[in-house]
């Protein structure tokens, strides 16, 4: 729940018939009082009810009774203001609890203490089912002001008290604030009634960042970053210092009339000029090829693939610096990914991006060091053929990350970036389903014999007994023997690629196994000795049997693809 108290005013009555009329929009609705000092005091009720304008002076003529007492001793901006709403995913509070948040809140701030006959005199209004406003008027029965000094700060504590007690969402505060509060600046009102009038389903500003957020994922450096926004259609304006240093820019949507320019800063607060500059020069560039051809470059998808997967740990271990620096990488691989993805699941990607942006960006500044090799695999794949088979197993590994971050902000009670983290896995999950059946259907498509999956089974009895049965049944087993028909040591990679991940949790074994065996064939790629020589191992080496009452699937072709 937050609080918000406006700088004070003297006009009680244009305060009210505010709070009492339809509002800018008619977005105020079933408008009445809660509660206030005073049970007799007359309730205005709805603007175009019957007597509103008399019942409204004469409420104004009660609050206002001791500021006309008071006379030149009245405080120069006697009405205090204060606004309370709850957090979009809280439950609809009652009028009965609404009015015990009230009374606490004015108990806190000194505005009117539990017990005191000469508290100011106030009252709340209801005009929405998310909040309401109390407006109290600052001379106390004994015509002096309040003590309500530090008011907000004291409303803010009480708060937390309230949400502790009412079972609402946490929202952090204090210490805790600058880990929890989304760097992402927020549309204005006048923005959105604009967005809505001419149709639009995003802002001017929200557009902007998605555009501004998509052109850095892509960028190597600031000339291309610029050049980029200017490709997307953007108005583009630079501003320098005397000596010529670049020192801001701001963009602006190509509509007719004058343009409404944003800077970097006022989009979020990581899209400034320094910090772009920042995420810009942490970028690890990727070996090229030797003349020779004896150093082959990596696959971009597998590096990403790598770097992502340690992300979780760092989550648990490292300093927020560190962590915000991988998370801040991480969301600019998700804005990138609709441009290397099949057009079915492009939409489904942005949507994750989006939401994964108020999941994981903070006002904690990152340390962009720390993320190197993910950002320098990132701008690789700009330059390499679109790999869906990586895609896959990227997001395969995405979807471990967005749970970890989850977790993360379970921790610290982060409740509004728990949704965000979930709203993320649901877009996420769903492009998975698209990308991997066509993927594990390819890799199927070059299963071995069935002697040599009989013999890829046994290995699995091996290293893997308490999953086999679970994975001998599942749709990517054909796929999981392709994976590592050739080029390795079967029992040796499974072993590797069943100890780096846990698998109790999952919901397709076989599929995690496919991706991370896929990843650790690229990084530990044999020569062509070694592929003959593990391929005559897999194929005609004798290997232990699995258990007679196992049967094993015969070669086919892959099965209608389940659900992860």
């Amino acid at each position: 729940m937050i609080a918000n108290i406006v700088k004070p005013g003297n006009n009680t009555y244009g305060v009210l018939a505010y709070l009492f009329d339809k509002g800018r929009a008619n977005e105020h609705t079933d408008q009445h009082n809660v509660a206030s000092w005073d049970d007799f005091i007359p309730d205005p009720g709805p603007w175009d009810s019957p007597g509103h304008k008399r019942r409204l002076g004469q409420l104004t003529q009660a609050l206002d009774l001791r500021v006309e007492q008071a006379g030149d001793k009245a405080p120069k901006g006697h009405v205090w203001h204060c606004s309370l709403r709850a957090a979009p995913e809280d439950r609809v509070l009652t009028d009965a609890e609404w009015t015990s948040i009230a009374r606490r809140v004015l108990h806190a701030t000194g505005i009117a203490a539990e017990g005191d006959p000469d508290g100011c005199r106030w009252v709340a209004v209801r005009h929405a089912q998310d909040h309401i406003h109390i407006v109290a008027t600052k001379v106390r029965g004994d015509l002096r002001p309040p003590r309500n000094w530090n008011d907000y700060h004291r409303a803010m504590n009480e708060l937390t008290a309230v949400e502790k007690d009412f079972g609402l969402t946490r929202v952090p505060r204090g210490p805790e604030a600058a880990a929890g509060t989304s760097a992402v600046k927020r549309s204005t009102r006048a923005e959105k009634e604009k967005a809505k009038r001419l149709g639009n389903g995003k802002t001017a500003r929200e557009r902007l960042r998605h555009t501004v957020r998509t052109a850095l994922s892509h960028s190597k450096d600031l000339d291309e970053f610029f050049n980029l926004l200017a490709d997307a259609g953007l108005q583009v304006e630079t501003r320098k210092l005397p000596s010529g240093d670049l020192q801001g820019y701001k963009v602006a949507l190509p509509d007719d009339g004058p343009p409404i320019w944003f800077s970097g800063s006022n989009l979020a607060t990581d899209l400034s000029l320094p910090q772009i500059r920042q995420r810009l020069a942490a970028s690890e560039d990727q070996p090229a090829a030797t003349p020779s051809g004896s150093q082959r470059r990596p696959n971009p998808w597998h590096v990403a693939t790598a770097a992502a997967e340690r992300i979780p740990r760092h989550l648990a271990h490292a300093d927020d610096g560190a962590v915000q620096a991988h998370l801040a990488v991480f969301g600019e691989v998700l804005y990138a990914l609709p441009a290397h993805a099949p057009a079915p699941l492009q939409a489904e990607l942005h949507r994750a991006a989006v939401a994964f942006e108020q999941a994981a960006h903070t006002r904690a500044r990152a340390d962009h060091q720390h993320a190197r090799a993910l950002r320098g695999a990132l701008k690789a794949m700009r330059y390499q053929p679109t790999d869906h088979t990586g895609l896959a197993m990227l997001l395969d590994t995405a979807i471990l990350v967005v749970l970890a971050v989850q977790h993360r902000r379970t921790l610290h009670h982060h409740d509004r970036q728990v949704a965000a983290a979930r709203q993320t896995l649901t877009h996420l999950q769903a492009a998975y389903n698209q990308a991997a059946p066509t993927s594990l259907a390819a890799l199927a498509r070059h299963q071995p014999l069935h002697s040599a999956v009989h013999r890829y089974a046994a290995a699995l009895h091996g290293v893997l007994p308490r999953h086999v049965e679970q994975i001998l049944t599942e749709d990517a087993w054909p796929a999981l023997t392709a994976a590592e028909a050739v080029g390795h040591n079967p029992a040796t990679v499974l072993q590797q690629a069943a100890q780096h991940r846990p698998l109790n949790d999952a919901k397709s074994v076989s599929e995690v196994l496919v991706w991370r065996i896929q990843r650790l064939g690229q990084r530990h790629a044999p020569g062509n000795e070694a592929r003959t020589r593990a391929t005559r191992l897999l194929h005609a080496r004798p290997t232990p049997q699995a258990p007679a009452n196992t049967t094993i699937p015969a070669p086919q072709t892959p099965r209608p693809h389940r659900s992860r």
